[in-house]
């Protein structure tokens, strides 16, 4: 095999190094003598004796013989380069002021032999490397069928990744071109490999050639230029595949084993979101904050973004115990000097909530618990009640007895013109803490005012990959084999990433006054059969071909189409180009009260049917698509 051939021993190519220098001396001189043998023998002695002496010393100072032959670099050149300079300078200096401008380091002679010296000792070493590489394409190309792969990225990540992949042992992939969107390097070559565009001709032009993967270098590329090159490559036939970050490389080795599969979340991102209120940092530095629902995928996220505030103290709530361990073990490792508190508790106790209040005190409030699966909701509206609306009732009272600063709540696109439970109860827990607010500040006093507690909200869609999203389902389908389950071929839903939804309630909840909804942009609806689709070809697969999508049934409750503002709403313009602000309709609190009191009392009893019909009492754009409940009228609808 040509990965067990035996490294030369160093000692050897030490001697072979000065054995190369001694005879490149001599045939200097004799090309400066015209070959002229009686002239050439004088001194040749002594000149053989210096440069042994001045290039073992040069050579061990510098290490140049120290390097693996067969894999000789451009960093093992120029350091020879600058041996047989350092060493033709040292001639020079001895032939001056010690020979006193003898006949022996002439500066013909030294020319000339750095000339020579720098061609032999470089050839020598990349003649091995040449005849290494083809006795191991040899020794593999019966047993090794070599994959055709492409790069994107000429720069000089790309050429480290081509220079790994093609000396891997054992390898079962080939650098056969470079992809690269300036067109000005196109046709060009790169370390004697094609270069071609993007352009749909080169894509079909290497897929006819054989071409099979692409390989991304550069895992920073904007997310519209992104999808258009793994638009194009998956159309004709060309897989895609990433390179992990050199941290991340198996004890600092790449190996094919590591290359990934493109998320279909780099995908769905969008430009990157700037923060532009400068008072976040003001407002929240050195505050006490409690973050509800503190080890979800929401909650969590929250923690980690306003750990980067300094607060003087964070309290983390919720009530699933390994979840929130296994969150305080990263938050220990990651933040040591944090001042972080872990809080079992279930948002629905009151007398454990009053607790967490009289002991931390917290100023800010940031409510991301809920439980919010549909499906689960429709079976359950009782406990989407209790928790989603009770809980946020107990919150919010909470926090204005304990004079909290701002009480900032995580709600849904599914509370606007809500088809199922999970929308309605959150849609009921906007509507009380906007009236109990309008309700503290309904006299007018602007100094007690300042001291009342702001409850925000804030409104957006899906996350990617948050607990029991469609994408993490769709790879656990993906992983035994499919089908991919989709409820119905037109149904549509906004997607936003997980930190950019949590940086956008941190800004949101700072610029909020008191009673606002702030409706953040969730860019363009996305098909969840063409999101099935493109997880499938990422993964290389054909769909309906290797794996099957099959269309389920819309659920109860469930929508085909998101909303972010209702019919009856419109809304205003922030100075965050991604937040605007809804105008929805007002309720008067006292009556709120009575029923939401009325609502609860009907969940703590769990009647169903009662529950569900209290809920479109409160809520008269709550039209079920849940045959179980859409025969319910409520008595002003």
């Amino acid at each position: 095999m040509a990965h067990k051939i035996r490294i030369l021993p160093r000692w050897l190519v030490f001697l072979f190094d000065l054995f190369l220098v001694c005879f490149c001396i001599f045939l200097s001189r004799m090309l400066k003598l015209n070959f002229n043998w009686d002239h050439v023998g004088i001194g040749m002695r002594f000149m053989i004796t210096v440069v042994l002496v001045i290039n073992a010393v040069l050579f061990y100072i510098f290490k140049s013989f120290a390097g693996i032959v067969r894999f000789t670099n451009l960093e093992d050149t120029s350091r020879l380069v600058m041996v047989n300079a350092i060493a033709a300078f040292l001639y020079v200096v001895l032939n001056t002021f010690v020979l006193r401008n003898g006949n022996y380091f002439t500066l013909q002679i030294v020319a000339i032999n750095f000339f020579i010296t720098t061609f032999c000792i470089i050839s020598y070493r990349l003649l091995v490397r040449y005849c290494f590489n083809f006795y191991k394409s040899l020794s593999q190309g019966d047993k090794i069928l070599k994959k055709k792969v492409v790069i994107y990225d000429t720069s000089a990540d790309g050429l480290h990744i081509k220079k790994v992949m093609n000396s891997l042992p054992n390898a079962d992939m080939q650098v056969v071109a470079f992809l690269d969107d300036s067109f000005s390097t196109a046709g060009k070559l790169l370390e004697g490999i094609p270069i071609y565009s993007t352009s749909e001709a080169s894509l079909i032009k290497l897929r006819n050639e054989g071409v099979e993967l692409l390989i991304l270098a550069n895992k920073h590329m904007e997310a519209g230029k992104l999808n258009d090159l793994v638009d194009n490559c998956l159309a004709h036939g060309i897989r895609i595949q990433q390179v992990p970050a050199m941290l991340d490389w198996l004890n600092g080795k790449l190996d094919t084993q590591q290359l990934q599969d493109i998320n279909i979340e780099d995908l769905l991102e969008r430009e990157v979101i700037k923060i532009h209120n400068e008072a976040i940092y003001t407002e929240l530095k050195g505050k006490k904050i409690l973050v509800t629902g503190a080890a979800g995928s929401i909650g969590s996220e929250l923690v980690r973004q306003l750990l980067q505030y300094r607060p003087s103290l964070l309290i983390l709530c919720d009530q699933a115990e390994t979840p929130m361990h296994e969150f305080m073990l990263e938050i220990q490792e990651k933040h040591k000097n944090s001042n972080v508190k872990g809080y079992l508790g279930d948002i629905c106790d009151q007398q454990r909530m009053e607790h967490l209040f009289e002991v931390y005190n917290p100023q800010i409030v940031f409510h991301a618990a809920a439980y919010k699966h549909v499906p689960l909701m429709e079976e359950n509206p009782s406990i989407a009640v209790m928790n989603n609306v009770m809980g946020t009732k107990i919150l919010a009272e909470l926090s204005v007895a304990n004079e909290v600063e701002k009480f900032v709540m995580v709600s849904t696109d599914k509370a606007v013109n809500p088809t199922n439970v999970m929308g309605a109860s959150k849609r009921i827990a906007e509507i009380f803490t906007q009236s109990y607010f309008k309700h503290l500040t309904k006299d007018g006093d602007e100094a007690a005012a300042k001291h009342i507690t702001k409850f925000v909200t804030t409104r957006f869609g899906n996350v990617l990959g948050s607990n029991g999203s469609v994408i993490p389902r769709f790879k656990k389908q993906l992983e035994k084999g499919g089908p991919l389950t989709v409820t119905h071929p037109e149904i549509t839903r906004y997607f936003m990433t997980i930190p950019e939804a949590c940086l956008l309630v941190i800004e949101a909840g700072v610029m909020g006054q008191g009673g606002e909804i702030f409706v953040f942009d969730m860019g363009k609806p996305v098909k969840i059969s063409d999101l099935a689709r493109k997880v499938i070809k990422l993964a290389g697969k054909e769909p309906d071909v290797d794996i099957r999508i099959v269309y389920t049934g819309l659920r109860p409750g469930e929508k085909l189409y998101e909303e972010l503002l209702s019919n009856a709403e419109n809304s205003r313009p922030t100075y965050h180009e991604k937040i605007t602000i809804a105008d929805v309709r007002q309720y008067d609190f006292d009556l709120v009260e009575k029923r939401i009191a009325k609502l609860i009392n009907s969940a703590r009893q769990h009647y169903t049917l009662e529950t569900v019909y209290l809920m479109k009492e409160l809520v008269p754009e709550f039209v079920s698509n849940n045959v179980a409940y859409e025969k319910i009228k409520a008595p002003n609808t």
